[in-house]
C-alpha cells in the first residue's frame, strides 16, 4: 500500500522525471498529461492531431506545457524515428481507438491502432537506455464478457464479441508476450497494463458517447436519443482511474516488480448504474436548460454487452487506490466543467483547479476510519 499522504508520494515519485505519453491529445491523455506536468514531471506527448477545437487538449491549451508531437503509431518506423531521441524514464501507453462502434466500421484500424500500435510503442521503449517501466492502458472490454452479475478480476480470461473489445485483449496478450520476452530479466523495465471502465469528464467531445452527445445537446439545446436505458456499466470520472494509473507507474518507476502486472481500476458498486440513471443524474446535474432525452430500443444496432463490472480489489489492497468521488461528483465535475469552457473560461486554470480539488477528495477518502469486520 502507497504512503499515508498519496499526493506528496507521487510528487516525489514524478518530480524531474522523464515521461513519455502517447495519445495526449485526447480526452484522458489530456488529464494525464496535465496532472503530470502539475507532480513535476517532464512530459513529451506523441498523438495524432486533436479530433475536436473543443477537446480537453486544445481547451486546456497544453501544446504550451508538454513537447508536443504529432506521430502515428501505426506507421512503426515513423514513429521509432519520432521518438528515437526520446529517452524516458516512464512510458505511458493510452493512444488507441477507443470507440466499439466505430470498431465496427473499421475493424482493421481498430487493430492497427491498438495492437500493432502498442507493439510499435513498446518496441520503441525498450530500445530507450533510461527507461524504468512502461504502461499500457487497455478497458475493461478486454475481459470475455459472460454478463455476468460479480466483477471481473486480473486473471479472467482476455476475449470481446466485437472488433473493439477483442483488439484490447489482443492488446492484454501481447503485453504478457512482451513482458515475459523483453522485461522479465532482473535489470529491465517493467511492463504493466490498467484496466478501467466507462470513464467520463470534462472536454471529452468524442463521436458517438453518451456524456458527449448529452453534453452538446445540453449546449445546444437539442434533444439526444439514449440507445440501451438498462444496460449497466461501471462509470467513472477521469481522473480516478488515472490516480490509479499514477500510482502504478510511480511503483514501476521504483522498480517494484511485484507490480509489474495487470491491474483493474473500476468504481465501487455504487458506480454502477443504468445508462438511464446516470443521464437522469446529468439532467439534475445540469438544472434548466438541459438536454431533452428520447429513450431509443434495447439492443438496437451493432452488440453492446448489457451487463460488465471490473473488481479492483487487488489495486484497492496493493496500491492503496480507490474511487474518491460519488457518481454525483463526477456528473457535478463533468457539468461544471462543460459550462465554464462554454463561458470562456480559462480552462487549463480551471482543470487544474479540478485536478487540485480530486486531491483534496483523496486525502478525505483516506482519513475515514476503517472498520475490521
Amino acid at each position: 500500500m502507497t504512503a499515508a499522504d498519496p499526493i506528496s508520494y507521487l510528487r516525489d515519485a514524478f518530480s524531474g522525471r522523464r515521461v513519455l505519453l502517447t495519445g495526449h491529445t485526447g480526452f484522458k491523455g489530456g488529464w494525464a498529461a496535465l496532472w503530470l506536468k502539475r507532480l513535476g514531471a517532464e512530459v513529451t506527448g506523441v498523438a495524432l492531431p486533436p479530433d475536436d477545437p473543443r477537446g480537453f487538449f486544445e481547451a486546456a491549451k497544453l501544446a504550451r506545457i508538454v513537447d508536443h508531437r504529432i506521430g502515428d503509431i501505426r506507421q512503426p518506423t515513423a514513429f521509432a524515428d519520432l521518438v528515437k531521441d526520446i529517452d524516458a524514464e516512464l512510458v505511458v501507453h493510452m493512444a488507441a481507438q477507443a470507440l466499439v462502434r466505430k470498431s465496427y466500421e473499421e475493424p482493421l484500424d481498430t487493430y492497427l491502432t491498438n495492437v500493432v500500435g502498442t507493439a510499435a510503442v513498446l518496441d520503441a521503449a525498450r530500445r530507450m537506455p533510461s527507461l524504468k517501466g512502461a504502461l499500457v492502458i487497455t478497458s475493461d472490454k478486454c475481459y470475455e464478457n459472460r454478463e455476468w452479475v460479480w466483477g471481473y478480476r486480473e486473471n479472467d480470461p482476455m476475449g470481446g464479441a466485437d472488433p473493439y473489445s477483442s483488439s484490447k485483449g489482443c492488446t492484454e496478450l501481447l503485453v504478457s508476450a512482451y513482458r515475459r520476452s523483453f522485461f522479465s530479466s532482473p535489470d529491465s523495465p517493467l511492463l504493466a497494463s490498467a484496466r478501467a471502465g466507462n470513464v467520463f469528464g470534462g472536454g471529452d467531445w468524442s463521436q458517438d458517447r453518451l456524456i458527449p452527445d448529452i453534453m452538446k445537446a445540453a449546449l445546444g439545446g437539442a434533444k439526444v436519443v439514449i440507445r440501451n436505458p438498462a444496460s449497466i456499466r461501471p462509470w467513472q470520472h477521469v481522473l480516478e482511474p488515472v490516480y490509479g494509473y499514477l500510482l502504478l507507474g510511480a511503483r514501476l518507476i521504483s522498480r517494484d516488480r511485484a507490480f509489474a502486472e495487470g491491474w483493474n481500476f473500476g468504481p465501487d458498486p455504487d458506480g454502477v448504474v443504468t445508462v438511464e440513471t446516470l443521464a437522469d443524474c446529468i439532467q439534475a446535474a445540469w438544472g434548466p436548460g438541459g438536454a431533452r432525452f428520447e429513450f431509443g430500443e434495447a439492443k438496437t444496432g451493432p452488440h453492446e454487452a448489457s451487463v460488465l463490472r471490473l473488481d479492483s480489489t487487488k489495486a484497492k489492497t496493493l496500491l492503496g487506490w480507490g474511487p474518491a468521488l460519488s457518481v454525483d461528483d463526477a456528473v457535478r465535475l463533468t457539468v461544471a466543467w462543460h459550462k465554464a469552457a462554454a463561458a470562456g473560461a480559462d480552462m487549463r486554470k480551471f482543470s487544474e483547479a479540478q485536478i487540485a480539488d480530486y486531491e483534496k477528495s483523496i486525502a478525505r477518502r483516506n482519513s475515514r476510519p476503517t472498520h475490521n469486520v
